[in-house]
């Protein structure tokens, strides 16, 4: 059924839904709640839309403009939980209150005051305790390249950012993860944007960048952005004005807890893309198995602010040695002298002040949310007693000076100086307030002498109404008198006809009955203007001085920030500790020698999720071994050796310890990988497409510091093709990126590289037979392997007997033909392989078409030439 409004002039409307489609009209892409009584109601197409999302039901009552009126409810008091579902749904909500008075004439008054958007919620129950959550901005430039700007509202952060091309905007975007985008309608963006949740196009005036700055500059109070480190980025700040109208926009109210906003730059940065964070499993499992995941192993945070600071840092590795080093340093610390355990068990009574304090900047905090606040202060200097104590205890190793670590000496110092509002809050606010402040009961007795005479009122009214009944008794000596009330006349004096002409002169007249005369005095009216109206006043009261308090936070809130951040960092380091201590990981050395060397490395996660023992192994990458070519049979450990030293040398990067026995990390600024594939229909990309692409970003982008990953390069294709595109793409990994490389395969041919290219070694899984059961040693060692074990492990997978026997006398086919066709070129106890380069070029020839001359300096070129000379010598022949 179609609505009615459209097409109706609004004046055939009754005025209960005029007010209503004026208010849907501001807002035509979200759902407008529309409060009604006790009720949010929704009408038209949006009943329709919220009973099918929400699972309410769907009515219709009366009519407006002639036609019957479809409308849906939620109780007021649940509304939130409504909120929630919507949220994750990634609707938006506009909330339409009722601010009018309701005795006036006509509807009463209503207005939109809150936007409930997914990129721009703060309330507790509407969030994820542990996730950032976070409303971004895109502007597209005209020559290339895009500016981000994002905010995490319930945070108080405020960052921007540029990259060059779509690669570098996925690979911001997987890490960021928005749930709410702003983007400009007029421009043609890739489709991964399209895909993504809570996408909402702005018209392009909203992406100026000459408005943008006038903007930003007018809410942070400055003649200029320079301070904040932006001043050069045109189109984040494009992007970054945006953001600030539609923030501004939604919430309707100040925003003091942005107080700033900052740069990061992604030079800053151990660069991941895209597929890296997915191949790595950082903290996302395909399984949505959260807890085989990097973030899974690491994250025994016992706070919600520091889960997030956890989260922030594992996916932002950093290169600043400086940093790390102090990370490190103050892990060290903290495990050598014991506290790591101490400092948690403080921590666990400690909220989430970081997103308390942006509800208090945004006049929402609930009277809990105070009060969590008031005990997490109250706490938080004795953190420092707990990390720096006078004296050891009994199961201390050590005392810990702030000498020690200057880092935890800097954090300490955050937690303190915030006494005054602790002591405000600890006199204004119950030890355990009730969940909202219309229930009254917030303010502590004696906090407010008007507030406690309001109470006092509505809480002991007939307490004073029988002191009064005996004191005018005693005074008039009427023993029948009596002190009553009426719902029409209010409280009155009651006297018997027999007794009216007793009445005092003070007393007035206030209603005559068949057998009593009803009186009133200043006194007894004076008590019934407060007494009937008490509650309400008490109520009123009690906000205004909630209000008072908010201001007064307010007023320390960029310290009070410090201290939420300081306790965040405290957890992570704690928790890193923890893992550290109960995990056996050790602080890596990180160096500015290139190279990679790891003894003894084990897989974070794999090591925890499995039963049987983990085998630890080593690998050493440098100037003079940049590229190992791994082989061994399926299932041998290939990829997990591959993803363990990468996680290892992202460990490293973001402070932590890691799962080594030794680690010395030289300088790295980008980890790639291309390890397995699948379709990506909504880009309609095959599996080997996707397999390519992801190589060719490899090839582009890496350096001779990056750290590569590929596994099984060239199998979604031909086995001629996908072997020339393995191989070429290895050649060129050595020769042109010189990257430090992890390349497994099962193309055996390739361990001949070694022998054709400084720089690179063959190592393999190893794996051994026992009559006919297969037992895989997860071993890495030196030399290429000498079979690929595909036929068992196909048995292991429960392949039918008749299919594996059939497969045999095929490869025993093949490899007599292939020994017929070719010269051995291994050892005669090996099982022999198909030989693929009987018809292509010799290996002088291909080392040839691989030099590119103009890109040659001239000693490159003098070791290539002597390269080609000892290759011409042993007859240029296939190695």
């Amino acid at each position: 059924m179609n609505d009615p409004s459209p097409a109706a002039p609004l004046d055939a409307h009754t005025p209960l839904m005029r007010q209503y489609l004026a208010a849907k009209a501001q807002h035509p892409d979200m759902l407008l709640f529309f409060r009604m009584g006790d009720f949010y109601e929704l009408f038209y197409d949006d009943a329709r839309k919220a009973a099918r999302l929400l699972d309410i039901t769907l009515t219709q009552r009366g009519q407006s403009a002639g036609a019957p009126i479809p409308m849906a409810g939620v109780p007021y008091h649940a509304a939130e939980n409504y909120l929630a579902r919507l949220v994750r749904l990634g609707e938006s909500v506009a909330i339409c209150e009722q601010i009018g008075d309701p005795g006036g004439k006509g509807p009463m008054e209503r207005k939109v005051v809150r936007i409930v958007t997914p990129g721009t919620v703060t309330d507790e129950a509407l969030l994820e305790e542990r996730r950032d959550n976070l409303l971004l901005a895109i502007a597209a430039g005209a020559r290339g390249g895009y500016g981000l700007a994002w905010i995490d509202l319930a945070g108080g952060r405020f960052l921007l950012n540029e990259v060059g091309d779509a690669e570098a905007l996925a690979a911001e975007l997987a890490r960021l993860q928005p749930a709410e985008t702003l983007v400009d309608e007029s421009v043609a963006w890739p489709k991964l944007i399209a895909a993504l949740p809570g996408l909402r196009k702005r018209p392009p005036w909203h992406f100026d960048e000459a408005s943008a700055r006038r903007e930003l500059m007018r809410f942070f109070g400055t003649g200029t952005l320079q301070g904040f480190g932006v001043d050069g980025m045109p189109l984040a700040i494009a992007a970054a004005g945006c953001l600030l109208g539609y923030v501004e926009e939604t919430q309707k109210s100040a925003l003091p807890h942005l107080t700033g906003m900052a740069a990061e730059p992604i030079g800053e940065t151990v660069l991941l893309d895209a597929a890296t964070r997915r191949h790595l499993e950082l903290d996302h499992h395909p399984g949505g198995r959260g807890a085989h995941t990097l973030l899974g192993v690491l994250d025994t945070t016992v706070t919600p602010m520091g889960a997030r600071a956890l989260r922030r840092w594992l996916n932002r590795p950093l290169r600043d040695r400086a940093t790390l080093r102090a990370r490190q340093q103050a892990i060290g610390m903290l495990l050598e002298a014991g506290r790591h355990r101490t400092l948690r068990e403080c921590l666990r009574g400690i909220g989430d002040l970081e997103r308390i304090l942006a509800r208090v900047a945004l006049r929402s905090a609930r009277p809990r949310d105070l009060s969590t606040l008031r005990d997490g202060l109250c706490a938080a200097p004795g953190l420092v007693e707990a990390i720096f104590p006078a004296q050891a205890g009994e199961t201390d190793h050590a005392l810990l000076s702030p000498q020690q670590s200057p880092r935890l000496a800097a954090l300490m110092a955050q937690l303190s100086g915030h006494q005054p509002t602790v002591e405000l809050l600890t006199r204004a606010v119950v030890p355990q307030p009730p969940a909202l402040l219309r229930d009254g009961g917030v303010i502590t007795p004696g906090f407010d002498a008007e507030l406690d005479e309001l109470r006092q009122l509505a809480e002991h009214a007939d307490t004073f109404l029988l002191a009064l009944e005996e004191r005018e008794k005693a005074a008039t000596g009427i023993a029948t008198l009596k002190v009553g009330y009426n719902r029409i006349h209010g409280y009155y004096i009651e006297l018997g006809r027999a007794q009216a002409d007793k009445a005092p002169a003070h007393y007035t007249r206030r209603q005559t009955t068949k057998n009593t005369e009803r009186y009133v005095t200043a006194e007894l009216k004076a008590f019934e203007d407060k007494v009937l109206s008490a509650r309400e006043r008490a109520l009123m009261r009690e906000r205004m001085l909630y209000e008072g308090l908010l201001d007064a936070i307010a007023e320390n809130l960029q310290a009070l920030k410090a201290t939420a951040a300081a306790l965040a960092e405290l957890d992570v380091l704690a928790a890193l500790a923890e893992r550290a201590d109960t995990l056996d990981w050790r602080a890596p050395e990180l160096t500015d020698e290139p190279g990679i060397v790891i003894e003894r490395g084990r897989h974070p996660v794999v090591e925890q999720v499995r039963e049987e023992p983990f085998e630890p192994n080593d690998l050493v990458l440098d100037e003079r071994r940049r590229m190992l070519v791994i082989t061994g049979p399926n299932m041998g450990g290939k990829s997990t050796y591959m993803r363990q030293n990468a996680l290892i040398v992202l460990l490293a990067h973001i402070g932590s310890y890691v799962p080594a026995a030794r680690a010395v990390i030289g300088p790295i600024d980008r980890i790639f990988t291309r390890i397995g594939a699948g379709d990506d229909l909504a880009r309609g990309q095959s599996t080997f497409m996707v397999e390519m692409s992801e190589t060719a970003s490899i090839l582009h982008n890496a350096t001779a510091h990056s750290l590569v990953l590929m596994d099984e390069v060239g199998r979604g294709t031909s086995t001629y093709d996908g072997l020339a595109l393995a191989r070429a793409t290895a050649v060129h990994l050595a020769t042109v990126n010189r990257a430090y490389t992890l390349f497994a395969t099962h193309y055996f041919e390739l361990t001949a590289l070694a022998d054709e290219y400084p720089g690179i070694a063959n190592v393999h899984l190893d794996a051994a037979e026992y009559g006919e059961q297969l037992v895989f040693l997860h071993a890495v060692k030196e030399g290429p392997a000498n079979r690929s074990f595909g036929l068992q492990v196909a048995a292991l997978a429960g392949l039918p007997r008749s299919v594996l026997a059939e497969a045999k006398r095929t490869l025993a086919e093949l490899e007599r033909s292939s020994t017929r066709r070719t010269r051995p070129t291994r050892p005669v106890d090996e099982t022999p392989q198909l030989n693929l380069f009987t018809t292509e070029a010799t290996a002088l020839e291909r080392a040839l078409d691989a030099l590119d001359p103009d890109a040659l300096a001239p000693r490159e070129a003098l070791a290539a030439l002597y390269r080609l000379k000892a290759l011409r010598g042993a007859g240029g022949g296939d190695a």
